[in-house]
């Protein structure tokens, strides 16, 4: 059974966000905030239509409309955890990571900039 993304406590987030923005966040700080961060686009836009992938800390589905449950998925964003949370707290613009090749976008409904940011 996948693990359940859940948002983390704000009190470990502020802080977190804060490091990554001076550019003293660590590995752990990294891991939070991606799966806080995908957490938080789960809830605005559930179901399966598009997998977010932000290796190696965290894989998410969002989005209504066909769900895959095998295979590769007719909509895949895939990104490092830098570009996922510069993009999600508003820090990146989704064409500007697009255009610098940040982000990997393919199939219908990937382009996920009327969602972020979120935080």
């Amino acid at each position: 059974m996948p693990v359940r993304l859940r948002p983390a406590d704000p009190a470990v987030v502020g802080p977190a966000l804060s490091r990554f923005r001076d550019g003293s966040a660590d590995g752990a700080d990294l891991r939070l905030l991606t799966k806080h961060l995908l957490a938080l686009l789960v809830a605005k836009a559930p179901g399966g239509a598009v997998e977010v992938r932000v290796p190696p800390y965290a894989v998410a589905q969002c989005l209504a409309g066909t769900r895959h449950t095998r295979g590769t998925p007719p909509a895949v964003v895939e990104m490092d955890a830098a570009t996922w949370i510069a993009l999600a707290v508003g820090d990146l613009a989704w064409t500007d990571a697009a255009r610098d090749a940040r982000l990997v976008a393919s199939g219908e409904r990937s382009d996920l900039t009327p969602l972020l940011p979120l935080a």
